[in-house]
Order: C-alpha cells, then sequence, then structure tokens
C-alpha cells in the first residue's frame, strides 16, 4: 500500500481538490533528498518543510547535514535550526508546526514541499495518524520506569513485544521514551500501535500528499555516506560536537549520530580514526532503517532525479 493510500478515495471528491497538494520526498542519509527537495521547489514555486528529527536543533549543523545558506539556493526552509540541543521534540508536535507550515505555505500560493529522513515524521504526517497525548497515568509511567531501572531496558521492550509484537519490531529497544510510551498506551487503552493507528485514520484527510522516494543502490550508497562522513571531519565536525556535548543536550539530541560517538573520544577511551569509523558504521544502520520506513514510496532514481518533474506533471 502506498504512503498517498489514506488520500486515494479523495482523489475524484470535489471538496479534496481544496486541500493543499504537498510534495513529499523521502530517503535515507546521504541519498541527495535535501538537493532535489530544492530544484522541486525551485521549479514549482514551493517552499521546503523539514521531517529531520534532528536539523531541528541550533548549532548542530554538520553532523545533521544541515543545508547552509548556499545550498538552500534562497528557497525558504521551515522547521530546522529552531530548538536548543536541551529541549525535546515529539512526533505530536512536529505533525502540529508541520501542518502549521503547509497551511501557511499553501495560503501564499506556494507549494509545500516536504522533504527529509525521519520516518516516523512523515508517516504520522502523511498517513494522517493522530496520537492522543492527554491519556496518560503517573502511577503506571512510574511503575514502567521502576521496572525498566531495575531489570535493564532490554526488559521494557521484551514486555512490549509480548504486548505488541507489532510495535516492537518497529521500535528500537534502545529508544526508551518510544517502548516505554508504547507499553503505557497498551496498557490504558487496551490497544495495539497499529489499532490505535487505525482509529486516528478516520479523522478528516488535512492533504492530498504525492510521495517520492530516492531510489539509490544500496553500495552507492554507502559510499555516498562514508565520503560525507569523511567531509563533515574536514568541516570541523570534532569541534561542533564538543561545544554540543559541552551544552548538556537532552536525550534526543544526545543520541544524534554524530554526535554520541564523540563521548568516548573526548574521555580519552578512543582515538579519531575509530570515532569515524563508527559514525559511518552507525550511519549506514540508520540508513537500512530508513529504506524500511519508505519501503512504500513512489521510487525515483537518485541519478536520475530530474524524472520527478515528469511524474509531477503526469501524476
Amino acid at each position: 500500500m502506498p504512503l498517498t493510500a489514506v488520500n486515494a478515495e479523495y482523489d475524484d471528491c470535489p471538496e479534496a481538490r481544496k486541500l493543499p497538494e504537498v510534495i513529499c520526498i523521502a530517503g535515507p542519509t546521504a541519498s541527495g533528498k535535501t538537493g532535489l527537495a530544492v530544484r522541486v521547489a525551485e521549479a514549482l514555486g514551493g517552499e521546503i518543510v523539514s521531517a529531520d528529527s534532528m536539523q531541528i536543533y541550533k548549532y548542530m549543523d554538520v553532523g545533521t547535514a544541515k543545508p547552509t545558506a548556499e545550498e538552500q539556493r534562497g528557497i525558504p526552509h521551515h522547521l530546522i535550526d529552531f530548538l536548543e540541543p536541551g529541549e525535546e521534540y515529539s512526533v505530536v508536535q512536529y505533525v502540529a508546526d508541520a501542518k502549521r507550515a503547509i497551511t501557511d505555505i499553501y495560503g501564499r500560493g506556494r507549494v509545500p514541499v516536504v522533504a527529509g529522513g525521519t520516518g516516523q515524521y512523515i508517516s504520522a504526517l502523511v498517513d494522517n495518524i493522530s496520537f492522543d497525548e492527554t491519556v496518560s497515568d503517573t502511577a503506571l509511567h512510574e511503575e514502567l520506569e521502576e521496572y525498566a531501572r531495575t531489570n535493564g531496558n532490554a526488559s521494557l521492550h521484551r514486555m512490549l513485544a509480548g504486548l505488541d509484537p507489532a510495535a516492537a519490531a518497529s521500535i528500537h529497544e534502545n529508544n526508551f521514551k518510544r517502548v516505554l510510551r508504547a507499553v503505557e498506551m497498551f496498557k490504558l487503552t487496551g490497544l495495539t500501535l497499529s489499532e490505535r493507528n487505525e482509529k486516528s485514520r478516520l479523522k478528516p484527510v488535512f492533504a492530498r500528499y504525492r510521495v517520492f522516494g530516492i531510489d539509490i543502490d544500496r553500495a552507492e550508497l554507502y559510499d555516498r555516506i562514508n565520503r560525507r562522513v569523511d567531509m563533515m571531519f574536514e568541516q570541523g565536525l570534532e569541534e561542533e560536537a564538543r561545544r554540543v556535548l559541552g551544552m548538556h543536550p537532552g536525550r534526543t539530541a544526545s543520541q544524534a549520530i554524530g554526535y554520541k560517538e564523540f563521548v568516548p573520544y573526548f574521555s580519552g577511551e578512543c582515538g579519531i580514526d575509530e570515532v569515524a569509523e563508527l559514525i559511518k558504521k552507525n550511519s549506514r544502520n540508520y540508513a537500512k532503517r530508513q529504506l524500511t520506513w519508505f519501503r512504500r514510496c513512489q521510487w525515483i532514481e537518485w541519478d536520475k532525479a530530474e524524472r520527478i518533474f515528469d511524474k509531477l506533471a503526469t501524476g
């Protein structure tokens, strides 16, 4: 099922034509989606809404491959560089902020172009998923945190696997915050993640999305990742990581690839070459997970990305 299937039943509905039409360009890290999004925005008279969970943070420029002013080429970019590293930010907040940005862009006669690699952000937005943060129980939350402290974070993930196997498969055990919330939500609602998402999709559709994923040979992608990391070091990644980690970033920012790998280096436990190799390895593993998120996109070949203009013109 394509990511745009949620809107398919509205394609021939006159009311649907009044909804904003949003171009969405997704892909793994280092696949070239940022440059493609800029070219699309230039061609269509658009503005870009970022869907990157790390480019939201200030000061984290080199390590997150945040587009420079030159790379943005005068195209307005929304939802980048607006939070302090110590602040937390949820997918709920992202969806609300992205919808506001899309509404504003469309209202000014421009074309919203969502671009990024955070699958959870894009899926929640495109699939019209809502998350009810009002459902909570302080006592249960504290009980689950204590359980994890006593038995280890992996034990909470095993608990989730017993309650909601599909959710456990989609959430990495190291993502403690999401694992905890998934267990909490099941215990409070009695519904699995997929059941809650299905109920949320019954809400009115916000926009019509045309989602494109950048297809790229795996070996070529890994080579691009390795070369990008080498370039990041040339651009001062070590100094940037030292500054950011010295700011005592929050849980989310401190886990960003390109920064967390420097912790043992700064404490004298490993060398800089080991840091570089670990960043490359973690980036490649992250790219694998991203490809899983985006497997339902309409794919375009990265080295022939101009084809997207034909696709946009012909539907």
